[in-house]
């Protein structure tokens, strides 16, 4: 994060550049509800496509399902959602302003501007809604989007044909009717959830066959014993956390680190997160142990995931209300098992959005504006297609009816090519093609990138391949060291 801004700038420019709108703006919106732009909805596919290329697709363990919104509200009777799912709801003394506090949070943290907080009451996060004609007939938007993971478990372990251990995931919306939503797309009443429920013979909890790809890989730990002693977190690797007893499971410390090196991989600075575990106070009732993958956000650290130790409780819960059987026949012990949930890496797609924003903006001083350098597979618009001059217009055209199929391309003709130049470093657009009155002899087309502003000369029976390999980040001549978001 080069240039550190607010979050209340981040969300200007999002609303600037078609990347995020507050919904139903021109009746005063709504607060806690988004709508995405042009830019906006083509950034968070790529975001939920390329975790679901990396959580689902690349790995033989792990399925997907994508579940209902509304269901049957015994599911959350089940869950504890309809008994336990609330906030604490508080009032400053002072300044009249409402807020949400956790359960161990009272009495021990004032209002921002200084005053006490009067408890109101307990307030349950879930939006009611009726279903069918008939009123009274209440069931409730999901308020995440784990539980139905849990109640399909049997069904989808069959009809996948999963050997434990193995991991059912899902993308979707989740709804929860936050008492102060704030902080732009950090707290929101309508978001979207990537989700992992990790399943596991409750036998084999303490050991990962994954566990030596990430015992070398190092991260910020802060633990409940730092936390006690008001020190900061300390980097070490997975390795002397688990020798050190700090992180209780082998799983634990491979989702940690999992989850960790896929934001790092697409272009985040490894040094503005930490891993955070849950002191006891904090546990939620289903927990053995639970760690947040935490952002240095420019309002504070802050949980970007949660990933708790759930044991069996959700799957025991669903037998007990259900009266169905969901246990997995174990081969190797000839019985009947329920398996644990030894980790459930759960991550809010707009939460992530706001991370890769903030890592990738900055305000370059030579250039005198912004360059977006979001890692190639993230970016919204991967090529801006520029004709020189008005005369070359059609010309342009050809080079995007050559690329559209095969990139998300945007055809400028507007300004100068600075001006175009500039225009797409600010909305993160990796590299620029630009058909000059060269082109119409020599059949060649400069392309720029968006990080260095280097430029190569390519011919343009060659361009499609090119453009590939540069966003994939090979390297090229002419290029030098390729151009991802990394090389800022």
């Amino acid at each position: 994060m080069a240039d550190k801004i607010s979050i209340l700038d981040m969300a200007t420019f999002c609303k600037k550049k078609g990347l995020v709108y507050p919904s139903g703006e021109i009746y005063g919106g709504l607060a806690g509800f988004w709508d995405f732009g042009p830019l906006g909805v083509e950034f968070k596919n790529n975001i939920k496509k390329e975790w679901w290329k990396f959580h689902v697709q690349s790995r033989e363990d792990i399925v997907g399902i994508d579940g209902s919104i509304i269901t049957n509200p015994n599911v959350w009777k089940a869950s504890g959602h309809i008994d336990n799912f609330s906030d604490v709801y508080v009032r400053c003394k002072e300044c009249k302003k409402d807020n949400k506090l956790d359960k161990n949070e009272i009495g021990k943290v004032k209002c921002e501007c200084g005053g006490e907080y009067d408890v109101v009451g307990d307030l349950n996060l879930m939006f009611k809604t009726n279903v069918g004609p008939v009123e009274g007939n209440v069931s409730y938007l999901r308020p995440e989007t784990a539980q139905l993971m849990f109640a399909d478990f049997r069904l989808v372990a069959e009809n996948a044909r999963m050997k434990l251990p193995f991991g059912i995931a899902q993308i979707g919306k989740a709804f929860r009717n936050e008492i102060s939503p704030r902080d732009f797309l950090f707290r929101s009443r309508e978001f979207e959830q990537m989700e992992i429920e990790y399943f596991v013979h409750p036998d084999k909890i303490k050991k990962c066959p994954y566990i030596k790809d990430v015992l070398d890989y190092e991260i910020n730990v802060l633990s409940a014993e730092l936390q006690k002693k008001d020190k900061d977190a300390v980097k070490m690797t997975m390795k002397k956390a688990l020798e050190k007893k700090i992180i209780k499971t082998e799983w634990h410390a491979y989702w940690l680190a999992t989850e960790h090196k896929w934001f790092v991989d697409l272009g985040a600075n490894p040094d503005n997160f930490r891993i955070r575990q849950h002191v006891a106070e904090e546990l939620s009732h289903y927990a053995l142990d639970t760690w947040d993958l935490d952002y240095k956000f420019p309002f504070g650290w802050k949980e970007l995931q949660g990933m708790a130790n759930r044991t069996d409780f959700d799957l025991q819960q669903h037998i007990k209300v259900s009266k169905t059987d969901l246990s997995l026949f174990d081969n190797d012990s000839n019985k009947k098992v329920v398996p644990h949930v030894v980790a459930e890496p759960s991550q809010g797609v707009e939460r992530a959005m706001l991370v890769f924003l903030f890592d990738a903006y900055n305000y370059d001083k030579k250039r005198g504006n912004i360059v977006l350098k979001l890692h190639s597979k993230l970016a919204p618009v991967k090529i801006g297609i520029f004709p020189l001059a008005t005369k070359l217009k059609d010309n342009g055209r050809k080079i995007y009816d050559l690329l559209k199929n095969d990139f998300m391309c945007q055809f400028d003709t507007a300004g100068s090519v600075g001006k175009r130049y500039a225009r797409s470093d600010e909305i993160g657009i990796p590299f620029c093609v630009t058909f000059d009155f060269d082109s119409l002899k020599d059949k060649q087309v400069t392309i720029r990138s968006r990080d260095t502003t280097k430029q190569i000369r390519v011919k343009i029976k060659e361009l499609k391949d090119i453009l590939r390999k540069l966003l994939d980040g090979e390297k090229l001549e002419g290029f030098g060291k390729i151009i991802t978001s990394k090389s800022s």
